[in-house]
């Protein structure tokens, strides 16, 4: 499959260390929360715990929204939807946590109880302001 992904989105989804938030869904209902994230390539890999990973064994269907503003006033936005895959394998979550942690400033070893959540892109929308 072609990656749904513009590449003038996948720059700016790697361009630097933002918060993304994870939209799943639980009782019929949206539940959001911001994440730190690895993009590459058509996929995302988040690493969650509590709902989040609850609601992702319950319906895979999810959605991320990253977007970048200076001051309040947006200069850019992506919105991602795709399906989540939870992922038990401890290796693939180090090697995930060595990719995502040290983006935000944390050691790639801390917080060892997150899970590896990997998704799909299927469809992926971005505007520039």
């Amino acid at each position: 499959m072609a990656n749904p992904v513009p590449a003038a989105a996948e720059e700016l989804l790697t361009s630097q260390p933002l918060m993304a938030h994870f939209a799943t869904c639980t009782d019929e209902r949206p539940h959001v929360a911001p994440v730190w994230y690895h993009y590459d390539e058509g996929t995302v890999e988040v690493l969650t715990t509590g709902r989040k990973l609850a609601n992702v064994r319950e319906n895979p269907r999810v959605a991320i929204s990253v977007q970048q503003d200076d001051e309040g006033q947006a200069r850019w936005r992506v919105t991602l939807r795709g399906t989540a895959t939870v992922v038990e394998d401890e290796e693939e979550r180090r090697e995930a946590a060595a990719r995502i942690n040290p983006k935000y400033g944390a050691e790639a070893d801390e917080y060892p109880e997150n899970v590896l959540v990997r998704v799909d892109v299927g469809s992926a929308s971005y505007k520039t302001y």
